[in-house]
Order: C-alpha cells, then sequence, then structure tokens
C-alpha cells in the first residue's frame, strides 16, 4: 500500500529541523522544476519591467531597511 501524505507529514514532523528544512527545499524544487516554462518567461519579463520601471525614474524603491520596519509593524513585531 502507498504511504499516504498524512504519515509523510507525521514521520517529517519527527526530524529535526534541519532536515525539515532540507525536505522542504528540496520538495520546492522539484516542484518548481516541472513548472511550465511560460511561467518562468512571463517572471522573467515582469523582471525586466520592474527593472525598468525603477531605472527609467517612473517607480521609487523602498530601502531595505524600511521594508522590514513596516513589516514588523504589521506582523506586531
Amino acid at each position: 500500500m502507498p504511504i499516504t501524505v498524512d504519515k509523510i507529514v507525521e514521520e517529517a514532523q519527527s526530524l529535526p529541523r534541519e532536515q525539515i528544512a532540507e525536505l522542504v527545499d528540496r520538495l520546492t524544487i522539484s516542484l518548481y522544476e516541472t513548472l511550465d516554462s511560460g511561467v518562468e518567461d512571463a517572471w522573467k519579463t515582469e523582471t525586466r519591467r520592474r527593472i525598468a520601471e525603477i531605472e527609467n525614474g517612473e517607480v521609487q524603491g523602498i530601502p531595505g531597511d524600511e521594508v522590514s520596519e513596516r513589516v514588523r509593524r504589521i506582523i506586531g513585531r
């Protein structure tokens, strides 16, 4: 009988944190390797568009420290 997702999760939760992180990384990589190349192409196009907007002065970036502070305020930390 094949192993169930519930059983996999149960087993994984008993692993040390580092091994859980490795498992998540490996599953995530395998998931994204199977994505349609159209998704990757769309992200490349979007990234180029956003970079061009910044370089042309159409939008202004927000410093990382400010973004982090905003996130901390939103999540209450």
